[in-house]
């Protein structure tokens, strides 16, 4: 990560898609200092309190966009079903793009998009801000420092009650909900796999049960559990679900030296040895501040020119991983990740 300060005011930056995340990126821009600031969307309800309350250029159409706003940077924050068309257009209009995760909701496109993105020269991100949480950078730390040693197994859980994640929103509206947009726990959820494969290393093989389990008005699975094998041994699994009605989230990593374990509701994370009292890790945390740390990771090779995009090579695994469960889930089935 450079740490060499980035100047936002040159930088003019489009915004595709005008919900809850694309209002947050523009807010947070506007903060770091982005002046020329503009947002696409269809619906009209959605762009105009951006419109008015951010002081951003409105358009309702992604190309009039590309071509009267001409935009250094695009972020895209519409469906997953929009994602990997839409990078591909900013990507040949020149601009450098950051993708909202999931990457996509198919693989079709993918590899059209990183060859594109090494040919122009562009820049391409996908936002899993749970690597900017402190929490979870404590986590990496730790296991590159080898406290808790050789990882044997771990445990991941993300869960809250759908219709409490956006309360202003009619649930059965959102993406989420709605199969046909690329919803879905498993794709939503994916920050469990993409910091599970971060710390860990790439998978071998998964399985997965998945399903609806709730009363919820939706035509998706809202609750799953991924079982992975990973190359180094280690054994995973991974819950996640909108179902149940208390908000959890947590990881435990077993290693043969020590557990450490991330608590998200309390900011700590702890180590627990064989011996001795367990030891506690605590942090301050407001959760924006993932979101402005990621702006600016993102920005700082913008900047300086980074375009190898290691990340969007790991958010294409993590892809991956999510669409393999739910080829387990629907087929009952291991899934394998050996050539």
């Amino acid at each position: 990560m450079n740490s060499a300060p980035v100047p936002f005011a040159q930088y003019s930056v489009l915004v595709a898609g005008a919900g809850s995340i694309g209002r947050r990126h523009m807010a947070n821009l506007r903060q770091l200092g982005t002046r020329k600031l503009a947002a696409t969307d269809p619906d009209a309800g959605r762009l105009r309190p951006v419109v008015d309350d951010l002081g951003v250029a409105g358009f309702a159409d992604l190309d009039e966009a590309l071509r009267s706003f001409k935009p250094d940077v695009v972020f895209v924050c519409t469906p997953p079903v929009c994602h990997v068309e839409q990078a591909l257009c900013a990507l040949r209009s020149g601009a450098d793009v950051f993708i909202e995760k999931p990457l996509s909701h198919r693989l079709d496109g993918v590899s059209a998009l990183q060859v594109e993105a090494g040919k122009l020269g562009r820049v391409v991100r996908v936002g899993y801000n749970l690597r900017f949480n402190p929490g979870i950078q404590t986590l990496k730390r730790l296991v590159e420092e080898g406290v808790p040693g050789r990882i044997l197994w771990a445990r991941a859980e993300v869960a809250q009650y759908l219709p409490d994640w956006r309360p202003w929103q009619d649930y059965r509206q959102s993406y989420t909900a709605r199969r046909e947009l690329g919803g879905g726990i498993i794709l939503d959820a994916s920050h469990e796999i993409d910091y599970m494969l971060w710390l860990l290393g790439p998978p071998r093989e998964l399985t997965c049960m998945a399903g609806q389990v709730s009363g919820l008005e939706v035509n998706v699975e809202d609750c799953a559990t991924i079982l992975i094998r990973l190359c180094s041994g280690a054994q995973a699994d991974i819950h996640m679900d909108f179902a149940q009605r208390t908000a959890s989230r947590s990881c435990v990593l077993a290693g043969d030296a020590a557990t450490v374990v991330w608590d998200h509701a309390e900011n700590q994370v702890g180590i627990i040895r064989p011996e001795g009292a367990p030891e506690f890790i605590k942090y301050d945390f407001e959760a924006n501040q993932m979101y402005i740390a990621e702006i600016e990771d993102f920005f700082s090779c913008v900047h300086g020119r980074v375009t190898a995009n290691q990340g969007l090579a790991e958010s294409e695994l993590t892809l991956r991983v999510a669409l393999a469960a739910l080829t387990s889930a629907s087929e009952r089935k291991w899934v394998s990740f050996e050539q």
